[in-house]
């Protein structure tokens, strides 16, 4: 997992901008993030963990917070590209960075562009992802967005400030996960005020960084998602096409939030490219029992409730998962959309949680669980967890009834002694896997 330097800061002539660093080795990357930024909650998100923890593997990270936002100076003037610019400068000076490769984000893209045009001597390599060289329309840019189109976008995001909602948008394809949800409601409310998207959206209309593009001469990259919403395609694939040395890729998805989507595809793309070659992923091995849940007829529950209340029913899921998990020293992984992914590092705790969801779900849920558990060998990447134990234990819950905690007869074999008992299931064919598994159903804890 990415450990990341205490905050510190820099100083911009009289402002004082957060930043931290990660990771080590030869190659320093600076990243210049999106529209909103705090460095203590963007990197709390396990998606985002995982991103960055792929790019500590090639390289020393180095991030901030721009002017205004997060954990730097606020209500300090004019947001501009130059003050940006500036900004990542007397950051890089602060932690002895020469030459780097830098790594914009969305609205990180022109203030990586300005950044190169004006310090070429500090820019050894470029990455930009879902960017664009100019947003508004122009007589000589139809492709851009007509202003009044764009203040009205502002305007309404600006009005509803913090609503969780919004990042249906960004990253549709996680949307619905309320981990997520609140992840970026807290990350707006914390990283810039309503008032401050006032400066940011002022300098969207006005900026243009066009006239910078062929001045650049360093190895670039630029990558966009192909259904992106929020940055459409066609704007990243004109800076590619402007910047002399570029290499254009475009990734498969609709997101456009960077740790969104597929992250291998993403990130083989950014490290062959930094480091001509590809490293193989960190990963540890370990035996751990695994747990999956899911709602018994969620989508007929869902369509009855609607989508606001169907969502206050999935988090108060997710909170009755980490209070049960918790209790017996388990760790939930992620959300699975109607369930969630758990691992203990005992059988019998498994089973005994998984026994106190399923009990505790008609009662504060209002509907059933379905479970299924498996110990098996797994293999840990970041802070996520896959390999075949984790897909035998999915399809041992695939096969549960509703209300039923069952288990393969591997957990059943390593809890003798625990006064947990089981009702055989029999076998049963589990798909994609050769052999048919014997399977139990968990039906009294004794030591209750």
């Amino acid at each position: 997992m990415t450990v990341w330097a205490p905050i510190r800061y820099a100083h911009s002539g009289e402002v004082a901008i957060a930043y931290t660093t990660a990771g080590g080795g030869d190659l320093d990357v600076l990243v210049i993030g999106g529209f909103v930024g705090h460095l203590e909650i963007s990197t709390t998100l396990p998606l985002a963990a995982r991103f960055w923890d792929r790019m500590t593997g090639f390289s020393r990270l180095i991030a901030f917070d721009k002017r205004g936002m997060g954990l730097s100076d606020r209500d300090v003037g004019e947001y501009t590209l130059e003050n940006i610019a500036d900004d990542a400068l007397a950051v890089l000076d602060a932690v002895g960075a020469k030459r780097v490769a830098v790594f914009g984000i969305s609205e990180g893209g022109p203030a990586a562009t300005m950044l190169a045009a004006t310090h070429p001597d500090r820019v050894a390599a470029m990455v930009q992802y879902g960017t664009y060289a100019r947003l508004s329309q122009a007589p000589d840019y139809p492709d851009g967005i007509p202003s009044g189109t764009l203040r009205a976008f502002w305007e309404r995001l600006r009005e509803n400030w913090g609503d969780p909602g919004s990042i249906s948008l960004w990253a549709p394809s996680i949307a619905h996960d309320p981990e997520v949800r609140d992840w970026w409601a807290r990350m707006l409310r914390s990283g810039l005020s309503p008032s401050g998207t006032r400066a940011i959206g002022e300098m969207y209309e006005h900026l243009d960084v066009r006239p910078l593009l062929p001045t650049i001469r360093v190895p670039t990259l630029v990558l966009y998602r192909s259904g992106d919403k929020v940055v459409l395609p066609r704007w990243s694939r004109a800076v590619a096409r402007a910047l002399p040395e570029a290499r254009e890729v475009e990734l498969a998805g609709t997101d456009h939030l960077f740790c969104a989507g597929d992250q291998k595809a993403f990130l083989d793309k950014v490290e062959s490219f930094l480091t001509g070659r590809l490293s193989v992923p960190r990963s540890d091995r370990v035996l751990a029992s695994v747990m999956f849940t899911d709602m018994v007829g969620s989508t007929e529950h869902a369509a009855q409730m609607g989508d606001q209340q169907w969502r206050a029913v999935l988090e108060r899921h997710q909170r009755i998962a980490h209070r049960e998990v918790g209790r017996y020293r388990g760790r939930v992984i992620k959300s699975t959309g109607d369930g969630v992914l758990a691992v203990f590092d005992g059988p019998a705790r498994a089973v005994r949680a998984a026994m106190s969801l399923r009990d505790a779900a008609p009662a504060e849920l209002g509907l059933e669980l379905r479970i299924g558990i498996h110990t098996g060998e797994c293999e840990a990447i970041g802070d996520d967890l896959g390999g075949i134990g984790v897909h035998i234990a999915a399809r041992v819950e695939a096969a549960a009834e509703p209300g039923e905690v069952l288990v393969s007869s591997t957990v059943k074999d390593l809890v003798v002694g625990s006064g947990l008992r089981f009702a055989d299931r029999g076998e049963r064919r589990l798909k994609g896997l050769p052999e048919p598994w014997r399977l139990h159903a968990a039906v009294a804890d004794e030591t209750r």
